[in-house]
């Protein structure tokens, strides 16, 4: 039977001065290794880290803090009411490359759901409080207090998806962005529907005070200059806007032959109300989406074709630039990228 005596050696937390002796370092030295520190001799880094994994010694979060001057900790912040975002897998997807690359950078997490103009008073006093080393932001709309917030405090920042560029006054740097090529993926969604000989193409947008959607927008009139503007309806990126915005175009233009939606939730609605109707999808109206999000693409009846961007690894990117920001000795912002997309034919178009 197992003695029940509390053993004081045993129950003792390895000591700073414990990893010191033990790596034969002073505690400055070793401090300087466990929190993050500069200027220690690599010799001397690995004997320090050696006796950390052989102690079990756990670093005092408040010490590192002192000396890097990091919290390890990023806010995402996303403007999104939280029906969306825990119903919407493209931001599941994000948030799971943000998570993942964090967790190589040994960083937590911080997720702040901006649901109204309350909350923005929330994000406020917590940026404020200057509880975290940066921010990642996304999903912004043009009405976005967000922007100016990230300014006034200076918080390091890159945002998911290009934001509408307002003059900030001053030498403010741009902030950098993560975004995906949406007019150039629009393009090519329109044209492979014009090649399938498809000549009466409507366009379901997503809300247009996002730049996404205006960007989506912008692509289908490239290749479709004269569309009238009875063909083109906007939804508001989930399945059941999508499904009103079609039966609503059916109801405008009964002629429409082929559909590019501005993402696959709503393109999933638009061919429930296709397939409600009667309408045989692709014969009578072929349908091309916008994310590839195979949750809702393959499940799809029939499976759709959509234009596929990247989304975990945009989130993935967002957490690079952050860090090399806020790794950067100059204070230099490094540039925005624009991920490239691939059209993904399945059986809807």
């Amino acid at each position: 039977m197992p003695d029940p005596t509390p053993d004081p050696q045993r129950d003792v937390r390895p000591t700073l001065e414990a990893v010191a002796a033990l790596a034969g370092v002073s505690r400055a030295t070793a401090s300087r290794v466990v929190n993050g520190g500069a200027g220690v001799r690599q010799p001397l880094v690995d004997q320090v880290r050696k006796a950390v994994d052989e102690l079990g010694y756990i670093p005092n979060h408040a010490a590192r803090t002192l000396v890097t001057r990091r919290n390890g900790a990023v806010a995402v912040i996303i403007d999104e009411p939280e029906f969306r975002i825990f119903s919407d897998p493209f931001f599941s997807r994000q948030i799971r490359g943000i998570s993942r690359e964090l967790n190589a950078h040994d960083a937590q997490l911080v997720l702040l759901l901006v649901e109204g103009s309350g909350d923005f008073d929330r994000v406020t006093r917590y940026l404020a409080g200057g509880h975290v080393d940066g921010v990642l932001a996304f999903s912004l709309h043009t009405d976005d207090e967000l922007p100016a917030i990230i300014r006034r405090f200076r918080v390091p920042t890159v945002y998911g998806g290009r934001p509408e560029h307002r003059s900030s006054g001053g030498d403010t740097p741009q902030v950098p962005y993560v975004d995906c090529d949406n007019r150039g993926g629009a393009r090519e969604a329109v044209r492979h529907l014009v090649s399938l000989g498809r000549r009466r193409i409507a366009h379901i947008a997503g809300p247009r005070d996002q730049t996404s959607a205006l960007d989506r927008i912008d692509g289908y009139h490239d290749v479709l200059p004269d569309a009238g503007s009875e063909l083109v309806v906007e939804g508001d990126f989930t399945a059941e806007g999508g499904a009103r915005a079609m039966a609503g175009l059916l109801e405008a233009r009964p002629d429409v032959d082929a559909v590019f939606v501005s993402n696959d939730l709503m393109a999933s609605g638009a061919l429930r109300v296709l397939r409600e109707r009667g309408v045989r999808v692709p014969e009578d109206v072929a349908v091309v989406g916008f994310d590839d999000m195979t949750s809702v693409a393959e499940a799809a009846e029939p499976p759709l074709t959509t234009v596929r961007q990247d989304v975990e690894g945009m989130g993935r990117l967002m957490v690079r630039l952050l860090m090399e920001r806020l790794n950067s000795d100059t204070g230099t912002w490094p540039e925005s990228v624009v991920t490239p997309t691939e059209l993904v034919r399945r059986a809807s178009a």
